[in-house]
Parts: structure tokens; sequence; C-alpha cells
């Protein structure tokens, strides 16, 4: 089986960059979309950081953006450290190469356990909490399978279906993604399950900050983690309104394979994974159908990625544009509204150059006035 890019590529941050980018993601209004445009604008993130203040304020903040400090960064990176843990930067080596392609993509994960893993082309195996006997051993057959194959398993720590898989691929590779920070596993119950996969052959991933407590908001990004990770997706025993949907949706959308198991229609846990299989996901018994489904892809280098704190060629671009002027700034906010529109659509709309509307769209963004939704639409904040 091929690696499918996992080969250690990509340049190490040093400690000075490291420490601009754990600023610059933590300073306020800066989300991870948000960076990457002030990155290809800027070319570093130290000119990133000098330019916030200004660009909030041509935003229309009524306030002062508030920026982290040096201290706080080093601060954090330190509690990492005690904690046995480090900050990964998108464009390093250790960096999960599929998640640097998907839109959003974290600038700086922690992590914590062998980094190997991280760079393994990887499975998400994902289910309900309140798994079937049935369910969990199936979750453990294709997580020990699929594993054994050369793949990790990627999953979320949760009861069921989660800590079945992340149990059975020990020894294989696993990587639990994480909705708070690193030091704040949730459910407790699973802690003891965290250990074992962060001593052993697994990793622990999180963007969030240490000390950071998982809200119900945080899950869905948590799972974007897992389907970003993945080459595939496997649900098994899902509800109508289950999470494993969202992740599920989110690998779809990344271009991602879905693949879901069957179940009885009368059990109310397989509700959401046979509206998988109505909706087109691929009917999986077992998982030599995981395995053959994915094997074109792991033998293809897909994910290539540029160097850290290099702009790309619109990126450059930008560099060199001049700040927009007042119409043109009015005119860009006037064609926004609680809708949301592509970034393609307003450049076309107004007939400004791209360089203009992206530069208008990051004052909007760092004054907390504008929106982002997946696929690169935005909308103004109501």
């Amino acid at each position: 089986m091929g690696s499918g890019g996992a080969g250690r590529k990509g340049i190490a941050l040093t400690d000075r960059q490291r420490i601009a980018w754990l600023r610059l993601i933590r300073s306020d209004n800066v989300g991870p979309a948000t960076f990457r445009d002030l990155i290809n604008h800027f070319g570093t993130a130290e000119a990133a950081l000098d330019a916030l203040p200004e660009l909030s304020r041509r935003g229309g903040s009524a306030r002062s953006i508030r920026i982290a400090t040096i201290a706080e960064a080093e601060r954090e990176i330190e509690i990492a450290r005690r904690f046995g843990a480090r900050f990964i930067g998108i464009g390093e080596p250790d960096y999960p190469p599929a998640l640097r392609q998907i839109d959003g993509a974290p600038p700086l994960l922690a992590a914590k356990g062998d980094l190997s893993v991280a760079t393994l082309p990887a499975v998400g195996i994902v289910g309900s909490r309140n798994a079937s006997i049935s369910g969990a051993k199936f979750a453990a057959m294709m997580a020990r399978e699929i594993g054994n194959a050369g793949y990790g398993i990627v999953s979320g720590l949760a009861r069921g279906i989660d800590a079945a898989a992340h149990r059975a691929s020990l020894e294989t590779g696993t990587i639990a993604a994480m909705a708070g920070g690193l030091d704040q596993p949730y459910p407790p119950e699973n802690i003891d399950l965290l250990r074992a996969i962060c001593d052993g052959r697994g990793l622990s991933v999180s963007e969030m900050p240490f000390g950071w407590e998982p809200r119900a908001r945080d899950f869905p990004r948590r799972n974007r983690l897992i389907a970003g990770i993945s080459l595939g997706v496997v649900v098994i025993e899902a509800a109508a309104r289950s999470g494993s949907l969202i992740t599920a949706r989110l690998a779809g959308e990344f271009g991602r394979l879905v693949f879901a198991v069957p179940g009885s229609p009368l059990d109310p846990r397989c509700e959401g994974t046979n509206g998988l299989l109505k909706d087109g996901a691929t009917v999986t018994t077992r998982a030599l159908d995981v395995l053959q489904a994915l094997a074109p892809i792991s033998q293809m280098d897909l994910f290539s990625q540029p160097e850290a704190d290099e702009p790309d060629d619109e990126g450059t671009e930008r560099m060199m544009a001049p700040p927009p002027n007042d119409d043109e700034r009015l005119t860009i906010v006037q064609a926004l509204g609680p809708t949301p529109v592509e970034i393609d659509d307003i450049i076309r709309h107004t007939g400004f150059a791209a360089s203009t509307v992206y530069l208008v769209l990051l004052e909007l963004d760092l004054a907390g006035r504008l929106d982002r939704h997946a696929g690169g639409f935005v909308s103004l904040a109501v």
C-alpha cells in the first residue's frame, strides 16, 4: 500500500515563527481561514500581527482588537511541553497530510503521543455513543483489520463506537481528535483510554488552547478534524440527529469517501446510517470494502503542501496591492448581506481586483463584522 502522500514533507517552523503563529491564531477574530488570508497577504505572521490594529480599525471595529502577546504564546508552548505535547504547523512534516487540504485547516495543532501516526493514511470510524454490543464488536473488527493494512484509525474518543475503534487500533496507530484542550479530555470515563493512546502507538490532537473545556459547539469542530485527517470515514450505528452525521457530511464536503454500515430499520441507532446509504454512501459490511475503495487514493501523492510562512502567488499579488479606499470599501460592504455568497461573486459584482476584495473582507472579519461559511462563502454578521 502506498503512503497517500504521507511521507514526511514540509519545512519546520523556527521557534520565532511558532510563537508568531500561535499569537496570530489566538488573537481576536482570527480563525483558520482568516489566518491563511493574513499570511497570504502579508507574507509572515509577524507582519500580519503588526497590521491587525489598523485592519480592524478600517473594518469598523468600535474597540481595539486583542492581540495575543509573546508572553502568552510562550506560556502556552511551555504548558504544552510540560504536558508532553507540542504544536505542529500546517507546513511541517508531522502535520496530517490530508488535513492540510481542507478549507479552514487549523494552522497549528497541539499533539501528544507518537507523531509518526499523524502521517499515516487514515480512516475515520465514528458512530453511536450508545452502541449495541454487535456495533461495538463490528467497529473493533473494522479498526483492527484496517489498521493492520497500514492505515491510522481516527475517532473522537467518545463512548461506544469511537472507544471501540480506538482500543482495537492501539497497536497499529490511532488518533483521538479532541473537542477541548489536550488537557481537558471528554468524557471523563475515557481518560484511561486516552492515556493508553498517548503512551502507545497513538496520538491526541486539538486546535483548542490548553485549559479549554469542550462545549457543545466545539464538537462539530472536532468532527471536522476527524473528517479532514481521514481519506474516508466509516459510520456505524448513527441515529437521525447523531454528531456522526456531521462528520459524514463534512467528509463529503472535503471530497472524502463515506462508508455506512447498514442496520436494522427497527433500531433508531441505525436510522442515520441507513439514511446515508440512501444518499449514496458506500455500503460497508467488511473491512475489505473500505480497503478496496481507498486503494487507488492511498497510492497517490495527493497531499503536497507549500512551505511554512510562504504566501501563494495570489498572496504575493495581495501584498503589493494598495489599501482599498473608502468608496471601494463601501461598495463591497453594500454587496454583502446576511445571505452567504461566494467571494468570486463579490469580485464579479463589484468589478474590483481580487486583492481589494480580499483585503476588505479581512478588515471586516477582524472587526467582527463578517461570518465565514463552508465552501468559501461569506456574509455580514448579524
